[in-house]
């Protein structure tokens, strides 16, 4: 037989095992981090709002963060009038930074970022979402890169304390994003296709120096609750996200755009979703979209073994399958709702 090239390798598994259809979750779900100006059949997702309703309902999600206000102030103000006004109750939008101003104003960026975000939570605003450039892109007024843990920002986390308001926080992306594009990249299929996603040391810092700054700002900032994107962003070592969970009494994750990771690790997962219960939030981060959400319903209730968590033969963000969990009921209804109740809906 000849040599074929891996995108030809397509093989198709031969173990039977169950298939469980999961298509309402056990319990009512508040979905702690999504979009609204995500990609959706080619285009943002721009359906009409009864559309986006009932595809919810059908989903079972009766509460949705939508966190593309740091997109900027007018994308923030569109949503907040065509979504968050037309069902006020089901909708939460976040606000966000605008670090193009930051040689504007030098050393007082924190206070006037600070400022901008009083201005967005009197027009609405649910919260701050910071996006990934912060710590791999984001300069000051000399050009230098900012680092996550940068106390020129201090005032603007401490506004966010004040307000008694959640900062739903990226700095840093899969590992393998990190590691050298070779033949040991896990990643390197999904890596070659987006070459831009790729963050080599130098110039970018080290994986574990934004990890290291991460923990040190979360730490800093007892008063204000920090959640932490995509299961605090290092689900490849739920280790040392238990620690810093343990560390930072204020410090949350979501499961967001990591149950190919979560679910290839079903042991440790699960053992984590039963230590911290009342630290962990549900969300997608894939729009209103059903299949995903049926994913995810099926990964957290189900003991199905080796199935595919994009739904594709080869899944695209790593060549591997993933297995339910099996969470207990008590641990379900606190991850899907009621710990964002507590955090985001401040709900006590």
């Amino acid at each position: 037989m000849d040599e074929i090239y891996l995108s030809q390798y397509t093989p198709v598994p031969k173990l039977v095992v169950k298939e469980t259809i999961i298509t309402k979750p056990k319990f009512p779900v508040f979905d702690a981090h999504n979009h609204l100006a995500m990609p959706f059949g080619g285009g943002w997702d721009m359906r009409p709002i009864n559309e986006l309703l009932d595809t919810l309902d059908e989903a079972g999600v009766t509460h949705y963060v939508d966190l593309d206000g740091g997109w900027g102030e007018e994308l923030f103000q569109r949503h907040l009038d065509t979504i968050k006004a037309k069902a006020p109750e089901r909708f939460f939008v976040f606000g966000g930074v605008d670090w193009s101003q930051w040689p504007q104003h030098g050393d007082d960026f924190g206070e006037w970022a600070a400022s901008q975000f009083r201005k967005q939570v009197q027009r609405g605003a649910d919260g701050l979402k910071i996006w990934k450039p912060f710590g791999l892109h984001i300069t000051d007024q000399h050009g230098a890169l900012v680092r996550v843990n940068d106390p020129r920002l201090d005032a603007l986390w401490q506004t966010t304390g004040e307000l008694n308001l959640p900062v739903l926080i990226h700095v840093a992306d899969p590992v393998a994003f990190f590691d050298p594009l070779n033949a040991s990249n896990e990643r390197y299929e999904e890596l070659h296709a987006h070459p831009d996603w790729q963050f080599p040391s130098p110039p970018y810092p080290p994986f574990m120096q934004l990890m290291d700054d991460f923990k040190s700002l979360v730490s800093r900032h007892p008063g204000t609750d920090f959640i932490g994107a995509h299961v605090g962003c290092y689900s490849e070592n739920l280790g040392w996200v238990a620690q810093m969970l343990d560390d930072c009494p204020n410090f949350y994750v979501d499961i967001s755009a990591r149950i190919n990771e979560l679910g290839r690790q079903p042991y440790a997962s699960r053992r984590f979703f039963l230590d911290y219960a009342d630290r962990i939030l549900f969300g997608i981060d894939a729009g209103a979209n059903l299949d995903a959400y049926r994913t995810y319903y099926r990964v957290l209730e189900t003991d199905d073994e080796y199935f595919s968590y994009d739904g594709n033969l080869i899944p695209g963000q790593g060549r591997w399958n993933i297995y339910g969990l099996h969470l207990p009921d008590d641990v379900l209804l606190k991850v899907y709702r009621q710990n964002a109740e507590r955090v985001v809906a401040r709900q006590k």
